[in-house]
């Protein structure tokens, strides 16, 4: 199964700040901003070329990007890789044993499915699968 870049989630604790650099300074811009209640965030896609990046900004104080922040500061958050079959994948990874924090796909950004695989089994990086909304 092909398996490309989408995205680099990055937690930002105030995007004014984040934005000072992004698009201030490199002229990169926002291309889609989108609150996604399931994760208590709200995402800003940056396109640059082929993926994008995607700041991050916690809604609520029970949302895992605030956690994060708290425990790590701001910074790197995740990569997220585009799949075709998000289940068939799933499927395959459960039968090699990868340790997922999805076992099934839910709603994401974009009105994508998206699934995450736990740092443990990635080497120390939070991973996301992502099939494309139809």
């Amino acid at each position: 199964m092909k398996a490309v870049l989408d995205h680099i989630g990055i937690a930002v604790t105030d995007l004014k700040d984040a934005l000072a650099f992004y698009r201030d300074a490199v002229g990169l811009e926002i291309t889609l901003s989108e609150d996604v209640p399931s994760q208590h965030v709200k995402a800003h896609f940056i396109d640059v070329g082929g993926a994008a990046l995607e700041l991050l900004e916690a809604t609520s104080d029970t949302s895992p990007i605030s956690r994060f922040v708290e425990r790590r500061g701001p910074g790197l958050h995740h990569i997220t890789f585009r799949v075709d079959d998000i289940q068939a994948l799933l499927t395959q990874l459960k039968e090699k044993g990868v340790r997922l924090i999805d076992s099934e796909p839910r709603l994401g950004a974009e009105g994508a499915l998206v699934a995450f695989v736990h740092p443990s089994s990635t080497n120390g990086v939070l991973v996301e699968f992502k099939q494309k909304g139809k």
